[in-house]
């Protein structure tokens, strides 16, 4: 599910970028709401996408696959991979014990 702009002024610059993106674009109201906002968070995914790929590859997790006749594909580097599940234990693990501490301590306050 897209998120929601959290006030009009971000909507508003979501609705902007696309235009500037696409000068000759023109649509309807619901045109724009329906379509265009869409693309426009699709964009904005497709571009820190690619900035964590990037991190990624950068740090050895993954390894990207350039060709001559496709686009560039990415996969684990198996060289890496109890190094990329410790990460990935370690990034997940401090979220979890948070919301475990405040369950306990909101059933403490009922």
């Amino acid at each position: 599910m897209p998120r929601k702009a959290s006030t009009p002024t971000e909507l508003a610059k979501e609705i902007l970028s696309y235009f500037l993106r696409n000068p000759h674009a023109a649509d309807s109201l619901e045109g724009v709401a329906r379509w265009r906002l869409m693309e426009e968070r699709v964009h904005r995914q497709l571009e820190n996408t690619d900035q964590a790929l990037d991190w990624l590859v950068g740090r050895g997790f993954l390894v990207k696959v350039s060709s001559e006749w496709t686009e560039s594909v990415y996969q684990l580097n198996d060289v890496n991979r109890s190094t990329a599940e410790r990460f990935v234990s370690e990034s997940t693990k401090p979220a979890s014990r948070a919301v475990k501490r405040r369950r306990r301590s909101g059933s403490k306050q009922r």
